[in-house]
């Protein structure tokens, strides 16, 4: 199943700067082990904004709610999950999923 996903990230200000470093580098790791499983697509940053756009090809919508409580940085996010289905003026291959 395909999904679009837009993340918006907003850690505290006042975060300890030692925990938001390991933060980081966790969802940094976490992320590039799911798009190397082939779960995690893409992902594009939003200009100008601390957030990106990704699509995910996931078995089902439980697989998609256990990656995304499991991102280090989901305590800090507003995610908005788009399910998506080909379209039939589409000229390309279907996507996967």
């Amino acid at each position: 199943m395909l999904f679009a996903i837009r993340m918006d990230v907003n850690l505290p200000v006042d975060m300890d700067p030692t925990v938001k470093a390991d933060t980081l580098l966790r969802e940094k790791a976490y992320s590039q082990e799911l798009q190397r499983s082939g779960e995690w697509l893409n992902i594009w940053r939003c200009v100008g904004e601390y957030s990106n756009l990704s699509i995910f090809d996931v078995e089902d919508n439980e697989r998609l709610h256990n990656i995304l409580w499991n991102l280090p940085l989901f305590p800090y996010m507003r995610i908005d999950v788009t399910p998506l289905a080909t379209h039939p003026s589409a000229i390309a291959a279907p996507a996967p999923g």
